[in-house]
């Protein structure tokens, strides 16, 4: 097991100036496992509200995450100063529904034709 000293304490920072934490996580924690803490704590009065780990994205260093990486492999050597708190943005992707209804449906083009 990790000692303390290993762990790594990151607060996630909403799009409306609010935090969620910090918490302490190991370096082998993936970021899907933080997407997950990150929906598990979203306060469910905010609006536009994330609803599944796909729309969520959490940038750290203006990276963007990738689910199967682990912090350790996302750490930037500006994050490594111990005691520290990693700040990591968090980005509610909307879902794509109404969009992907838009693109399906062909435009109807409107012609006006005069006839003289």
């Amino acid at each position: 097991m990790a000692s303390v000293q290993d762990q790594l304490e990151i607060k996630f920072r909403l799009i409306d100036g609010s935090d969620i934490g910090p918490k302490t996580f190991p370096p082998a924690t993936s970021v899907a496992t933080l997407k997950e803490s990150v929906l598990a704590q979203w306060l469910k009065e905010k609006e536009n509200g994330p609803r599944t780990m796909k729309d969520v994205k959490l940038i750290s260093a203006g990276k963007i995450l990738e689910n199967n990486k682990t912090l350790g492999e996302c750490q930037s050597p500006l994050c490594s100063i111990p005691g520290g708190v990693t700040t990591m943005h968090v980005i509610v992707q909307p879902p794509l529904e109404k969009e992907k209804k838009a693109i399906s449906q062909p435009k109807q083009n409107k012609c006006l034709c005069v006839i003289l």
